[in-house]
């Protein structure tokens, strides 16, 4: 559903822990500021996580997902992880296969200062950057053998899979977001370690920054990628990786931020149902304290936005949530006093 609507049609899956907590309380202020662009939002509540696996043994139901491909606009979803499911069979089901039967190609990663006194960094003006994060090959695709098991011979192999079409697909993804930013990519891989596959991302980045002439580019290891994220922030602007180094690099950069607590996400396939979820997890040592906090998904909602094409909107929402930060009126993760809906009721206070 591509064409822009007065009505976005959601499928919110709140899922386990502080993901019920977090999805609903930005919800109830996502709605009223969306109402007051004239944006109405159509939630539809789904109970797929951790007590409906345990009840039913089902994570998504069959036939649910084509129906919401064809009849929603979007994902906003919580979190998975619940102490009771150990070996996160239901999460494997729900989230990775969201991502894989919706084909959510480029995880998409924002790091912005929202207050420099939060970050651990002690230079930290002056940081906006996206790490894009190829989100449906590499070593997450499951593929390996292991053999005698338990005995001194084990042998255990995870195989990292890498195509030229997925490679190709969120290069190009990076690079036309850089074109719109500030017109650099830095690819990160480990090629001098990961040869067959740092190949193909190498040969594949030359080969699409060849269409994008005013994009500059730059190339770092995984590992000198991780130094640079620390001691010189500022140099980036849009980074591109695969998988595993996607998955290394962003939890950087929540950190840089501050939190994890305002670290947003997308799940995106351009112009299809895309998934749009907060990156703190399920973080049952906090589950019902109501401290949660709700910034990093309110932010979640405003990329949602942008990608439905309300662009003023998710402006108006970072604003909103920006300032929150700046009046330190936060949960206390981010040294704040307030609960999780003392954060909502100060940012309805706003529309």
């Amino acid at each position: 559903m591509s064409e822009k609507e007065n009505t976005i049609r959601l499928a919110s899956i709140p899922g386990d822990g502080i993901g019920t907590e977090v999805i609903r309380s930005a919800l109830e202020y996502l709605s009223p500021k969306a109402a007051s662009f004239d944006v109405n939002i159509d939630v539809e509540e789904l109970d797929w996580g951790a007590d409906k696996w345990l009840r039913e043994g089902v994570g998504i139901p069959k036939g649910k997902l084509e129906r919401l491909q064809k009849e929603k606009h979007a994902i906003f979803f919580g979190a998975v992880g619940d102490p009771r499911i150990p070996d996160m069979a239901h999460g494997r089901e729900i989230l990775l296969g969201l991502r894989k039967r919706l084909d959510l190609y480029a995880n998409v990663r924002p790091i912005q200062i929202l207050k420099p006194e939060l970050s651990p960094l002690k230079n930290a003006q002056n940081i906006d950057m996206v790490i894009i994060r190829e989100n449906t090959e590499g070593i997450y695709v499951g593929e390996g053998t292991h053999e005698s098991e338990g005995t001194i011979n084990e042998r255990a192999c995870d195989i990292s899979v890498n195509t030229y079409m997925g490679v190709e697909r969120i290069i190009r993804y990076a690079f036309e977001l850089a074109k719109k930013r500030r017109g650099h990519v830095t690819l990160v891989d480990k090629n001098n370690a990961m040869r067959f596959g740092g190949s193909l991302w190498q040969r594949t980045f030359k080969e699409v920054a060849g269409d994008f002439a005013n994009v500059e580019t730059a190339h770092l290891y995984a590992d000198v990628a991780c130094m640079r994220l620390v001691d010189d922030p500022q140099r980036f602007d849009v980074i591109v990786t695969d998988n595993l180094f996607g998955d290394i690099l962003s939890d950087i950069g929540a950190s840089i931020m501050g939190s994890l607590g305002l670290a947003a996400s997308a799940n995106i396939n351009p112009g299809k149902l895309s998934l749009f979820e907060p990156v703190h997890g399920s973080a049952p040592d906090i589950v019902g304290q109501g401290i949660a906090n709700p910034l990093a998904a309110v932010m979640t909602g405003a990329m949602l936005f942008d990608e439905l094409g309300y662009l003023e909107l998710a402006t108006s929402i970072r604003k909103d949530a920006m300032g929150a930060v700046r009046k330190g009126l936060v949960t206390p993760d981010l040294g704040g006093e307030l609960k999780t809906e003392a954060v909502i009721e100060e940012l309805v206070s706003h529309i």
